[in-house]
Formats: structure tokens, C-alpha cells, sequence
């Protein structure tokens, strides 16, 4: 065996290593979370430091610590039954990412201050500061002006526009919030990040 192949392990391997499914280490190589190549035999080889990466990372997750480059995701949500449906399935993706919440605009933007989240989710109605006034805030920063953000709410069009409408650049999606949508453009963007 040479150095080269000490260096390396297969899918079944790192998956044994980090303690997920042959699936999921399947999941996370095809999103980029996990450095590898297939073989000319079609396997995958998935380079050993990578998983040592993903391990030190769960490691400093476990300590309260985030991760160097971990994708931050912010959901500002008033309804805690919701922020806690949020919570339940993006923990579930089991991807190498960190959950923040708030309740409402002005504790999104203090938020936002302190994480510097990848991407935003956020309701419109909200008590206090409501989604219109934050993003517009935001919109309005330069340090914030290209954050991704996106819309989950119960308002339709017609309502948004006659509210003084969003920025350009901002996906709204009609509650209740597409969890498969949201986590295959988590995944895409983790990929591009990488």
C-alpha cells in the first residue's frame, strides 16, 4: 500500500468514521462536503483529511464553537411552533451547517451582526420590525447587500406589493415552507462555497 492510498478511504469507510449513513457520506461527497473522485471502476475515493476536517469541525460544533467556513443559516420566524419545524428538519439534513433563530426583524438584524449568516429565512408579518423593514435594512448596507435571502410567507403577491413589494434578487415561497426546496439550495450553494 502506498502513502498515497493511506491517504485516501472509500464511501463505506468514512461513513464508518463519521458515524453516518453509507448514504448521507454519499450525499455530503456529491455536495461537495467531502473532498473525493470516482475511479475509473466508478468508486469513489474520498481524501482522509477531509474526514478528519468534518470530524474537528463536529468536534468545535460540540463545544459551542462554530466551525471555520461552517455555512450559517438565520431563520426569523415570530411563530415558535414554526422556528422549531425549521429547526427539526435542518438539523435533520446532516450537513456540516449552523442554525440560528430570531423572532422577529430587529432581533434578525442584531443577528445578523454577530453570525454573518450564508442565508436568511424569513417571514414577512412579524410583531415589532417585520420582514419588509429588515430586509430592507439590510438591502440599504453594503456589508449586507448580497446576502441571500428568502421569503417564506403566508402573504401572496398582491399583498407584498401592496406593502411596498421586496428587493429584487429575493425568493418568496408561499407558506408552508418547501423543506426539500430549501435544503437542495443549501446543498448547491454549499457546494459553490466550496
Amino acid at each position: 500500500m502506498t502513502s498515497r492510498d493511506q491517504d485516501l478511504c472509500s464511501t463505506r469507510e468514512a461513513a464508518a468514521l463519521l458515524g453516518v449513513s453509507l448514504r448521507t457520506a454519499q450525499l455530503w461527497v456529491e455536495s461537495g462536503v467531502l473532498r473525493a473522485w470516482k475511479t475509473a471502476g466508478g468508486h469513489r475515493r474520498i481524501l482522509k483529511s477531509s474526514v478528519d476536517a468534518l470530524l474537528q469541525d463536529r468536534k468545535r460544533a460540540l463545544q459551542g464553537r462554530p466551525a471555520p467556513g461552517q455555512f450559517k443559516i438565520l431563520v426569523v420566524e415570530d411563530d415558535p411552533d414554526l422556528l422549531k419545524l425549521y429547526r427539526l428538519h435542518i438539523e435533520g439534513w446532516e450537513m456540516p451547517l449552523s442554525l440560528v433563530t430570531a423572532v422577529n426583524g430587529f432581533e434578525g438584524l442584531i443577528r445578523i451582526g454577530e453570525e454573518k449568516p450564508d442565508l436568511l429565512i424569513a417571514d414577512l408579518n412579524m410583531p415589532g420590525m417585520d420582514g419588509f423593514r429588515m430586509i430592507r435594512s439590510l438591502r440599504a448596507n453594503a456589508d449586507f447587500r448580497d446576502m441571500d435571502i428568502v421569503v417564506v410567507t403566508a402573504l401572496g403577491k398582491d399583498e407584498i406589493t401592496d406593502r411596498g413589494g421586496l428587493p429584487e434578487g429575493i425568493q418568496i415561497f408561499t407558506k408552508p415552507a418547501p423543506f426539500s426546496v430549501l435544503e437542495q439550495m443549501v446543498r448547491e450553494k454549499m457546494a459553490g462555497k466550496r
